[in-house]
């Protein structure tokens, strides 16, 4: 049976074995770039691996257990030649991919040798199982993404992969791993850390026509990674060989072929966007080169890609009654990528990798108006007057050199120095031409025109005030603002015996220059009391250059306690250290321990049958926006005026003003959380005793090679949030402890630079903070117990993973099912219930009231998930693709007020009085409705379909269409949760509650022409 596969599996093209590494399974952490052969034959041989593509070649000798191992090898086509002893020679070949060891043996199961010659011819087996895995991981190949259609993105592939959903779309295009939030994912290309460490919610955008492969890690990955919760995407960039290669191709998405989302009408049936005239349409043009500038030696890619996008948004008013605001968006994208290889010898290689991802984005704000004056709400809205433009900046230029040394047989050393810098900012232009732009400077109030909404009785929308100045920009972002990576790290890998150690350490070192303030400087808003009119203006501001400094050493053993059993164990410790605009350190985290363990058994002895499992321990970082505001300077104040005019000159800002002398008006400046534009101490800001978010997880599973075109899979996946990050700005229990300690309540002063209203803590632990309680230049030792700050934050994710690939002479299909759980009261870095986006800063647990009902089915919980692709090939000339997602929606809220409101934060709480009890009310009457109680979103079911047609006329010529969404399935995706007003009221939030946010994304057709010589 053993010999039968064997000889079985040998039988493969190299495209095949591509194809069978990858999608299923899990692969030990061999490396972040890099591959592996692996296998057994006769003590004494010796092994050579060959690329006729690079004229890279290694010799090793088999060792005396009769097993051998060639490590951190590139990417590519491999030829293995094992020279025996007695002179007979055997010859395989390999595909290696990232990650990934292949398993070629030259011996069976019992020891004897196999055929002296095997020479590998082409069949549609599958690969055998790499039994040398204890990770969950899927890698796809640049062959497999041109066959299915899909977007040419990082996130649209990784979440072909089991256990990942696609996040809220307030955070742009992001996959949840596992239960995880989309603030907790880690993103590499050629080992260089490519994720934006301001918030975890960005990462560079790697020109896709130069990948050629992408790892996904969705769990069980070893020590080398960390720094995540949630998943890692790995990617490969495509490399010169021997051979010159040159192409280019287009794609074009045409307006005339995509659907518009559905139009919104609110509960009351009034139509507050009518979006059958939104359009829009996106190009993308690239060509590429590869070739060797050095025969066997000195190696080039190069890749240049264009793109642009238009979109034409022509939404009602937010009222349904007054004119709203359409708008022309235009993101041009020049992107280029540059990979050198230089192999100085066959034992020392040099890699370089540069990339640039810059997008320009202007958007054009116009008033919007539906039919005519006398029909508000009829269709066609209309573009009126225009009221500005916002243009945007992100991305920007990275470089990263790589060594690989093979210093001997058995050990390997790499490492990795780079460089990345990342834009983010943007400015806005007013009608006349002027430019409103935020210099950074605390003391700038911009000018231009403010953001103003009117709250008077004859305002048309008291609610939420009628708009009647420039919130087209809403914020801007200072003119430098932007991030900076260095990274550096060394690997080595040893073998000793059945001992495979690696080991390493890597420094990440990222700043971040950050800040906002309202456009125009100020918002307004203006009111009535007793007949006298007043405005409140509110100033915030916030500017400063901060860092995170990240240092890990790693350690980890697989060992191959027999030939069918190995054992792996990792043991990782970070460090993590965050410092404020004043470069003072204010969290400082040593020595966070996380170990691994892992198992994997191959039952059968023959690749055909494994048993693996894993355990380990993940820690995550405090980003970098975190000290923009809550650790260093930053203006927060409102003050309340009586004003002679309103200005005519298109902004309503108000004119001459003086202090508000009503008893409902804040006559003085107010600064909320002390924010007075003075340094903040770094000392008062953490509790003494903060520890890392970390997280355990669990799993248990066996694959299985069914025939020789077919194998499956299941796995049981547990994961449980250990220990969270978050701030309380509750001040309560720090005026119980300064009366019990004596201090008069009157002199506690809220708000200098060393009691800063929100402080950061692990909630489910006491808070330890050194505060000025009283202002006098002292520091205090104020211990709050955990029970009286509020719940232990908790999250738990289970899941049945099943799993299967198949290949054919022409076919492929692969796919999985998941069924999950996720439940908890966080979800994580961010709050996808109401699209909040301050990582690690989110409302959850500022005060306890705001907890009360939070235990419940968190925003990514979809309990089913399917998920079917692959392609048939008609004939050489046409093929076909398809890929299928189906999924259950996500839990629904309703938030409400809750009592009176004892934080004031107005409908924030798990508290609604216009649904039906749910778990029982609280002492005020209020009804408590437990976090996803209130039902869920519709099931989504998406397919996309392709066609590709290669003239045999014309080698290398591909044409190819892409449907997207070929039914034009429109159901929500995400829905208003807001089921009272902030004041309490059912009747504001009656005609909104439960209206469609986001809907999937409509239907789109996708041209392609590709030329390669």
């Amino acid at each position: 049976m053993a010999s039968k596969y064997l000889v079985k599996g040998l039988k493969r093209s190299a495209l095949t074995v591509a194809l069978g590494l990858s999608f299923v399974g899990g692969v030990q952490a061999q490396s972040n770039t890099a591959g592996a052969v692996s296998g057994r034959a006769t003590a004494g041989d010796t092994i050579t691996i060959e690329n006729t593509n690079t004229g890279f070649s290694r010799t090793i000798t088999v060792s005396g257990d009769g097993s051998y191992r060639l490590s951190q090898l590139p990417i590519g086509q491999y030829t293995i030649t094992r020279k025996g002893v007695d002179g007979a020679t055997s010859t395989r070949t390999a595909s290696v991919s990232v990650g990934t060891a292949s398993n070629i043996d030259f011996v069976n199961a019992s020891g004897a040798q196999t055929l002296d010659t095997v020479t590998v011819v082409g069949s549609a087996a599958i690969n055998p199982i790499d039994v040398s895995s204890v990770e969950s991981t899927t890698i796809l190949t640049a062959e497999q993404i041109a066959k299915i259609p899909v977007q040419r993105d990082a996130t649209s592939v990784a979440l072909l992969a089991p256990g990942t959903v696609r996040g809220d779309a307030a955070f742009g295009k992001l996959a949840s791993f596992g239960g995880s939030s989309v603030a907790e994912n880690q993103y590499y290309l050629n080992g260089f850390n490519i994720t934006n460490t301001f918030k975890n919610l960005n990462f560079a955008q790697i020109p896709y026509e130069a990948i050629a492969e992408q790892q996904v890690k969705t769990g069980g990955y070893g020590a080398e990674f960390g720094r995540s919760t949630g998943g890692v995407i790995n990617m490969i960039s495509k490399s010169g060989t021997n051979e010159f290669k040159a192409g280019g191709n287009v794609f074009w998405t045409p307006e005339s072929l995509s659907e518009p989302t559905p139009d919104l009408y609110y509960n009351d049936g009034r139509l507050v966007s009518d979006n059958s005239k939104d359009t829009g349409w996106e190009a993308t043009a690239a060509v590429w080169a590869s070739g060797a500038l050095v025969k066997d030696k000195l190696f080039g890619y190069a890749l240049l890609q264009y793109g642009r996008t238009q979109k034409d948004a022509y939404p009602g008013s937010t009222d349904g009654i007054s004119g709203g605001r359409n708008t022309l968006e235009e993101e041009k994208s020049p992107t280029w990528l540059l990979k050198m290889d230089w192999n100085i010898t066959d034992n020392h290689l040099l890699a370089l990798t540069a990339f640039s991802d810059t997008r320009k984005t202007e958007t054009k704000y116009y008033n919007t108006g539906f039919g005519t004056d006398a029909a508000p709400n009829a269709a066609n809205p209309s573009r009126r007057d225009y009221v500005g433009s916002l243009k945007t900046e992100e991305g920007g230029d990275s470089y990263a050199l790589k060594y690989t040394g093979y210093l001997s047989d058995n050990f390997t050393l790499s490492a990795l120095a780079g460089h990345g810098e990342f834009k983010r900012r943007n400015y806005a232009i007013l009608p006349n031409g002027s430019r409103m732009q935020y210099s950074g400077n605390l003391n700038d109030p911009v000018g231009g025109c403010p953001i103003v909404r009117d709250f008077r009785p004859d305002a048309v929308q008291q609610a939420t005030g009628t708009l009647v100045g420039c919130d087209f920009a809403g914020s801007l972002i200072r003119a430098d603002a932007g991030d900076e990576r260095d990274q550096y790290r060394i690997d080595a890998e040893w073998l000793l015996g059945d001992h495979q150690i690696r080991f390493g350490y890597d420094v990440d070192d990222f700043t971040t220059v950050d800040g906002s303030v309202y456009s125009g400087g100020y918002y307004y808003q203006y009111y009535q009391l007793a007949g006298q009119d007043f405005v409140r203006r509110y100033d915030i501001r916030q500017g400063a250059t901060v860092e995170v400094n990240q240092e890990a050493f790693y350690l980890e053993d697989s060992w191959h306690v027999t030939d069918n059993f190995m054992l792996y164990g990792g043991v990782r410790w970070d460090s993590f250290e965050n410092k404020n605009g004043a470069g003072q350190s204010y969290v400082k985290i040593d020595d966070q321990f996380a170990p691994r363990l892992g198992f994997s058994w191959d039952v059968n002895g023959d690749s055909s049958f494994k048993v693996f499992g894993n355990a380990g321990r993940y820690a995550l970082p405090l980003t970098a926006n975190v000290a923009i505001r809550g650790a260093s300077a930053s203006l927060f104040v409102h003050q309340d005026f009586f004003y002679d005019s309103i200005a005519t000159d298109g902004s309503s800002a108000p004119q001459g003003l003086t202090p508000c002398t009503l008893d409902a008006c804040d006559a003085a400046p107010f600064y909320h959380n002390g924010e007075s534009g003075a340094a903040k101490d770094p000392r008062a800001i953490a509790s003494t005793n903060l520890d890392p978010m970390y997280q355990d997880e669990f799993i248990l599973g066996f694959q299985m090679q069914l025939t020789d075109h077919l194998s499956a899979g299941v796995r049981g996946i547990y994961r449980k949030l250990e220990r969270a990050i978050d701030d309380t700005c509750d001040t309560a229990p720090i005026e119980s402890w300064a009366i019990a300690n004596g201090f008069d309540p009157d002199s506690i002063a809220y708000g200098n630079p060393a009691f800063p209203y929100c402080r950061l803590y692990n909630p489910g632990s006491d808070g330890v903070w050194n505060l000025d309680v009283d202002g006098n230049g002292t520091l205090e030792t104020v211990t709050v117990p955990a029970d009286q700050l509020g719940p232990e934050a908790k999250r738990s994710y289970s899941a049945l993973e099943f799993f299967w690939e198949g290949s054919w002479d022409k076919f492929f299909l692969q796919g999985s099912y998941t069924y999950a759980r996720s439940k908890g009261n966080s979800e994580g870095g961010v709050k996808s219930d109401i699209g909040q986006g301050d990582t690690g800063t989110t409302q959850d647990f500022d005060y306890p009231a705001l907890m009360l009902g939070s235990y419940g089915y968190l925003p990514n919980d979809r309990r089913h998930s399917l998920k079917l692709f692959g392609n048939y090939e008609i004939t050489d000339e046409w093929s076909v693709g398809a890929n299928l997602v189906v999924q259950s929606g996500r839990p629904v809220n309703c938030f409400g007020v809750y009592g009176d409101d004892p934080t004031g934060y107005g409908a924030s709480y798990f508290s609604c009085g216009n649904t039906e009890p749910v778990g029982g009310s609280n002492d005020n009457g209020t009804t408590i409705v437990h976090r996803g109680s209130a039902g869920r979103t519709p099931w989504t079911n998406t397919v996309d379909l392709n066609v590709a047609y290669s003239p045999a006329y014309v080698e290398g010529l591909t044409f190819k269409v892409d449907v997207f969404n070929v039914f034009n399935s429109d159901k929500p995706t995400a829905v208003d949760e807001v089921g009272e007003d902030d004041t309490g009221s059912i009747v504001g939030a009656a005609s909104t509650y439960l209206t469609p946010l986001n809907w999937q994304t409509p239907r789109s057709v996708r041209f392609m022409v590709q030329y390669d010589f």
